[in-house]
């Protein structure tokens, strides 16, 4: 088989990739490992409204849900509430949400291949080896884009090595007293040490409850028993579980020749709330495009795709940056800090200026804005502001 563009997985990142390729000419295959598109699911299922508007489809049976603020809890079980102006996030059905995407790459033209995992690269004439239970056969790609998730082979065997840091996660879907549908729960401190606990609501009394840290599952046993918030809202039985990881922290470089890694496997994931979506979606489109550019200049030299890498590091590359020092700073406060400042926080004009300028996607712009509005915060936590700068 020759393709002139092969894309390795076919999550979002890869469906778009792969669109993108062949929308712009490059003769395109996508190949996922599983039997199906969408399965298993790894993923909290929130996604931001400008998420959505950057995998290129609106609105559909894929939505269960739409968030306009979040409830934030603090260890003490000090509570504020984050309204935004209008819909913020949107709880999605993965499975059909990534069948979906998948589709708008097979209508611009891509192949696909499902039950096909690759099994070996042969670098220097960018063969992919695949195994497609237990045929074995060899893909010849002029340009190999890897969007093969967190433990990513195409990375690996391309020598361009492996994400700074993984944090395991796990969520159940369970029952749990909801206090307002439009309004995600996050937990903060210990009871997911490094990073926080959310609760995702999908329909009355049903949510997604999960955490991302260390030992996620024993931290989440221990967060429905004895949470001074969540032990009395979760309703002891659940429906579902899903385990999964967050990239943090992108590669240091994501191309070599006839190489491209996107998406999670790059690292281009926020490590300010572990979503990867929107910038999974943004730098995939323009590797796509990239790629098949490449092609039809004959030239997949890494220097040639080197725009690739250009191109997405000046759209987000500061903003991963700023959130991994974040994620590095939030990850060293005690319980005690953070009722602290989620004390400072629960101000009307404090609320008022996240509910305005609050953004999932570039979370830096709402942490500048509130140490311009209220200089207090400066003084008591100002290694929030070096990390900005």
């Amino acid at each position: 088989m020759r393709y002139d563009v092969v894309v390795v997985g076919a999550g979002p990142a890869g469906s778009l990739a792969a669109k993108y390729s062949a929308m712009n000419g490059a003769k395109t295959l996508l190949i996922e490992e599983h039997v199906e598109i969408g399965y298993p699911v790894s993923c909290a299922g929130l996604i931001s409204a400008k998420a959505l508007e950057e995998c290129d489809i609106g609105l559909g049976k894929w939505i269960k849900n739409e968030i306009a603020g979040a409830l934030v809890c603090s260890p003490d079980g000090q509570e504020i509430q984050i309204k935004g102006q209008e819909v913020k996030a949107y709880v999605i059905e993965r499975k059909i949400f990534d069948r979906e995407l998948a589709k708008h790459a097979l209508k611009a033209g891509t192949d696909l291949l499902l039950h096909s995992k690759a099994i070996g690269l042969r670098k220097e004439e960018n063969i992919l080896e695949v195994n497609n239970q237990g045929e074995h056969f060899e893909i010849s790609a002029k340009i190999i884009i890897g969007a093969d998730g967190v433990k990513s082979n195409i990375s690996k065997w391309s020598e361009l090595g492996k994400v700074k840091k993984v944090l395991p996660g796990v969520q159940i879907l369970g029952l749990y007293d909801l206090q307002d549908l439009s309004f995600v729960e996050i937990f903060t401190g210990s009871s997911a040490p490094g990073f926080f606990a959310w609760a995702i609501p999908i329909e009355k009394d049903i949510a997604r409850i999960g955490l991302c840290t260390a030992r996620p599952l024993q931290h989440l046993k221990s967060m429905l028993k004895y949470h001074k918030v969540v032990s009395k809202r979760y309703l002891g039985s659940h429906l579902d579980f899903t385990m999964g990881a967050i990239p943090l922290g992108p590669l240091k470089r994501t191309v070599s020749k006839g190489i491209m890694i996107v998406g999670d496997a790059a690292g281009q994931v926020k490590p300010s709330s572990g979503g990867g979506i929107y910038t999974g979606a943004l730098c995939a489109k323009i590797a796509g495009e990239v790629a098949a550019k490449a092609i039809k200049e004959g030239d997949v030299s890494a220097e040639r795709l080197m725009e690739y890498e250009n191109r997405w590091r000046s759209a987000i590359g500061r903003e991963l940056n700023i959130g991994m020092r974040i994620n590095e700073i939030f990850s060293r406060l005690s319980d005690s800090d953070i009722n602290e400042l989620i004390r400072m926080i629960n101000d009307p004009e404090i609320l008022r200026i996240i509910s305005q300028y609050g953004d999932m996607d570039y979370p830096s712009a709402v942490v500048k804005k509130l140490i311009l509005k209220k200089p207090s915060l400066l003084r008591s936590f100002g290694m929030l502001a070096k990390a900005i700068r």
